[in-house]
C-alpha cells in the first residue's frame, strides 16, 4: 500500500491518524532511515518502524499525537540494552518523527446571506474548507461563494449528502426561526465537532423549547454554541464573522466552550400525581 495515497484517502474520508517516520539512524537499529508507519485512529497500522519495543512506544505515542493534534520527535538510544526488547538486541540510536494526520476542517454554512459571505472569507483564510446551504439559488451560488467546495440549494439534499464528522463545523445562519429549528434538529444529532447558531439568547432558547416539545432532550443542546461567536461587541457582518471564526478556531484547537454559550431550557415542573 502507498502510505501517502492512504493518507489522502483518510483525510478525504474525515479520518484521523498519525504518520511515524525514522528520520535519523546510527549503528545497528531495527529499521532503516525513512521507514514509515501509518497508525489509524482505530489502532490498525500500515508499514513499520522496526518492530519490537520501538514500534510499541511509537504506537502508544500515536494516540496522544492524534488527540493533541501536535507532532512529536522520539529519540531511542538502544545501546545493546536487552531490557528494552526481548526479541532484538540492538546497539544503535534512532529518531522517529510522529505527525498527526488530520482531515481538513470544513465549515458548512446554513444560510447564504451577508454574514455567511463574511464567514466564508474569514474561514477560508484560516484554513477551513467551506460549503454553503441555502434553498435560494440566488444566495447559494459560486459567484457569491467562489471559495466553496460544495453548494447545496436544498436542505433535504444537504441533510442527505453531508455526513458530519470530527472535522465538520456546522454554522446555522439562516433567514428565520423556522429554518434555524429545522437545521438544528438535524445538526445536534450528527457527529459534527461544532454546532453553532446565530441569534439572541431569547431566540435561541425559543428554538430549544420548540425542539424540546418535539421530543428533543435539553442535554442535546449542551454542545451547541449559541448565541454563536465570541463576545467582542461585533455589529457589522465582517465583525460578526471574525467573532464566529475565532470561536471555530477555539473549537478546532480544543480551547473549550465559553460558559456564556451554554444556554439551557428551564426544566418543566413535575406534574402532580
Amino acid at each position: 500500500m502507498d502510505l501517502f495515497e492512504e493518507v489522502v484517502r483518510m483525510r478525504r474520508a474525515g479520518q484521523r491518524g498519525a504518520l511515524a517516520t525514522i528520520v535519523y539512524t546510527n549503528g545497528s537499529i531495527p529499521g532503516y532511515e525513512s521507514s514509515r508507519m501509518l497508525v489509524r485512529e482505530d489502532g490498525s497500522i500500515e508499514g513499520t518502524v522496526g518492530g519490537g519495543c520501538v514500534e510499541a512506544e511509537v504506537l502508544a505515542a500515536a494516540n496522544e499525537v492524534m488527540s493533541q493534534e501536535t507532532p512529536r520527535k522520539m529519540v531511542f538510544n538502544l545501546n545493546n540494552d536487552s531490557s528494552r526488547d526481548n526479541q532484538s538486541i540492538c546497539g544503535g540510536a534512532l529518531e522517529v518523527f510522529l505527525e498527526p494526520i488530520l482531515p481538513q476542517p470544513v465549515v458548512y454554512l446554513f444560510g447564504g446571506g451577508h454574514v455567511s459571505i463574511a464567514v466564508a472569507k474569514a474561514a477560508s483564510a484560516a484554513g477551513f474548507g467551506v460549503a454553503v446551504v441555502d434553498d435560494r439559488e440566488a444566495f447559494a451560488n459560486a459567484e457569491r461563494f467562489p471559495m466553496a467546495q460544495g453548494i447545496f440549494i436544498s436542505y433535504e439534499e444537504a441533510f442527505e449528502k453531508i455526513q458530519p464528522n470530527a472535522a465538520s463545523y456546522l454554522v446555522i445562519v439562516t433567514r428565520g426561526h423556522k429554518d434555524d429549528k429545522r437545521v438544528l434538529a438535524w445538526a445536534v444529532r450528527t457527529g459534527a465537532r461544532y454546532v453553532g447558531m446565530i441569534g439572541s439568547a431569547r431566540k435561541v432558547l425559543s428554538v430549544y423549547k420548540a425542539l424540546e416539545e418535539d421530543g428533543y432532550r435539553p442535554e442535546e443542546f449542551e454542545r451547541v454554541y449559541a448565541p454563536i461567536g465570541l463576545e467582542i461587541g461585533a455589529l457589522s457582518p465582517e465583525e460578526i464573522a471574525i467573532s464566529i471564526v475565532a470561536e471555530l478556531i477555539a473549537a478546532r484547537r480544543n480551547a473549550g466552550m465559553p460558559a456564556h454559550k451554554q444556554l439551557r431550557v428551564k426544566p418543566r415542573p413535575a406534574l402532580a400525581d
